[in-house]
Order: structure tokens, then C-alpha cells, then sequence
């Protein structure tokens, strides 16, 4: 029995209000990124999120009184985080969101549960159900509907094939990065700390990648833009996460991996709202069918948890 069967409201708020928080917040940074890649190239709007999402998490580890102090093991996986977490899924992001609507991309990454099932299948020995293969199979028939759609709107000139190529990197390198997290190195360090030190790394190979391709750093003095980093940086970053981790010791895996499901509707909704989002029969069914899709994957999940 988890958590949250039985318990009283006082536990089932606790439990439902960050579940609300964290999917509000991250169906919302699509849309914020979309802003990120306009007169500053993607990959310093990358570095400044992470510079002061750094200095956010450090500062949270040490309001927490956590040590920062990793072993050896802990701070080869903090590079390694930094790489394939803080590095390669959010550069490969922010290019996507260049030529792919924000809110299609947060339904392709609902789909990082089948990456990390075939990793973790690979390198963790954990098992997967037919029913989880079963409901994959149709989410991702839900998706491509929404990638024919994309490519029927798409203004002329558009290079929707590169923005699915830069999803899909982005989507194996966070895949990377969470099979790194669940083996045993990565449960026997503490969160905030292991986190603080990854963004650290990240910051560091960001800003030196910055430099060699896009060179000498860049700033919009937009007020839209500065917001942006600070509210990727802050909420979508240092709040969120805690918050993510907290609801997977309070409800188990795969209940709280539902927040996969709610984040992409919310990011949907505002894509529809402020980028003119246009549905159509075909992509009402390809969401309908990604969706359910999910749902039935994650059942298969919940049932292992």
C-alpha cells in the first residue's frame, strides 16, 4: 500500500499539491524555452539557465544543512549527470523548440519512459511487460499522427525533420542520464548535492561549447527574456526537483511517473493559448491516442512499483 491510500488529508494534500506544483511548472517551460532561442543562440540561453540554477541548488543544499562533499564515485557520476542531463538533453531542447511547436515537444518526451525501459533493461537487468511494450507501441502511433499534422502546418521552409532529430537526441541523453541516477552509485548519493555538483559540470562544458560555436556571449536585455531564465532557472529547476523526488518516495515510481502524462496536457494547452496551436481531427487523435498510450505503459509500471 502506498503512501496515499488510506491516509489522511492532511498526507493526501501533501502529496497532491506537489504533484499539481511540478506539473504546472514543467508543462509550462516549453513554452518559456520558445523565447530562449530567438536573438541569443541556444546555447548560451542553456549556460545562463544552469549558471544560476547552479547557485540556486547549491544554496538549497546548504539551507538544507546538506554536505556538499561527494565521494569519488559521487562526483565521476556528477560529471556524467552534468554531460547527458544538464549538457546534451537541454542543448538538443532548446534547438528542437526552434523548429517544432513547444508543446509537441513535451509530448515526445512523455515517451522517455521506452528509452529508459530499454536501458535500464540493458544495463540494470530490470524487466518490461508486454503491456508496457503494448501501450509504447501506442503512444508513439499517437505521436507520429501529431508529427504528420506538424508537417502539414508547417510554414514553408520549416525543417521539421531536424527538429524530431534534436528531440530524439534530447530524449536519449535525459534517458542517459536517469539509468545513470538508478543504479547503485546513484542511490547512495544525497539529491540536492548530486544535482548541485551535475549543473556544475554542466555549466562548465556549456560555457566552453558556447564559446567554440556560437562565440563571445550574448544577451537580450528583453525583460520577457530575463524573466525566462530566471523562472527555468529557479522553478523549473531548483523547485521542481526536490519536489519530483520527494513524490517518488511518497507515492513509488510509477505512480508518480503519471506526471509524464499530466505535464505534456498542460504544455498542450498552453502551446494552444500562445503559439496558435492549431487541432485538427488528425491531431485530436493523435493526442487522444498518445495519451492513452501512456497511461496503459504506466499502468504496466505501477503494477512493477
Amino acid at each position: 500500500m502506498s503512501a496515499a491510500d488510506g491516509a489522511p488529508e492532511t498526507i493526501r494534500a501533501g502529496i497532491i499539491v506537489p504533484f499539481l506544483i511540478v506539473a504546472a511548472i514543467w508543462g509550462s517551460t516549453w513554452l518559456v524555452i520558445k523565447d530562449q532561442v530567438g536573438a541569443v543562440p541556444a546555447s548560451w540561453s542553456v549556460t545562463y539557465r544552469f549558471l544560476l540554477a547552479c547557485a540556486g541548488m547549491f544554496a538549497l543544499a546548504l539551507a538544507r544543512r546538506e554536505s556538499l562533499r561527494l565521494s569519488g564515485e559521487g562526483m565521476r557520476l556528477a560529471v556524467l549527470l552534468g554531460l547527458t542531463q544538464f549538457v546534451g538533453n537541454f542543448q538538443f531542447v532548446y534547438r528542437a523548440e526552434q523548429h517544432l511547436t513547444s508543446g509537441l515537444v513535451a509530448v515526445f518526451y512523455a515517451l522517455l519512459m521506452v528509452p529508459n525501459a530499454v536501458l535500464a533493461r540493458l544495463f540494470l537487468g530490470e524487466p518490461v511487460t508486454r503491456r508496457f511494450l503494448a501501450g509504447s507501441l501506442v503512444a508513439m502511433a499517437g505521436i507520429a499522427l501529431l508529427l504528420v499534422h506538424e508537417y502539414r502546418v508547417a510554414l514553408p521552409g520549416g525543417r521539421v525533420a531536424l527538429g524530431i532529430l534534436f528531440t530524439c537526441a534530447g530524449l536519449f541523453s535525459a534517458s542517459a542520464a536517469n539509468v545513470l541516477q538508478a543504479n547503485s552509485v546513484g542511490r547512495r548519493q544525497p539529491v540536492v548535492p548530486l544535482i548541485a555538483w551535475a549543473m556544475f559540470w554542466g555549466v562548465l562544458v556549456n560555457a566552453a561549447f558556447s564559446l567554440a560555436t556560437a562565440g563571445p556571449p550574448r544577451f537580450d536585455p528583453r525583460w520577457e527574456y530575463l524573466a525566462g531564465i530566471a523562472y527555468l532557472a529557479i522553478f523549473g529547476s531548483v523547485v521542481t526537483f526536490p519536489l519530483y523526488f520527494g513524490l517518488i518516495r511518497a507515492m513509488g515510481a510509477g505512480r508518480a511517473a503519471y506526471n509524464g502524462v499530466a505535464v505534456p496536457v498542460v504544455a498542450m494547452a498552453l502551446s494552444t493559448a500562445f503559439e496558435g496551436y492549431r487541432w485538427t481531427g488528425l491531431a485530436v487523435g493523435g493526442a487522444v491516442l498518445a495519451i492513452a498510450g501512456l497511461l496503459m505503459a504506466l499502468s504496466a509500471r505501477k503494477q512493477r512499483a
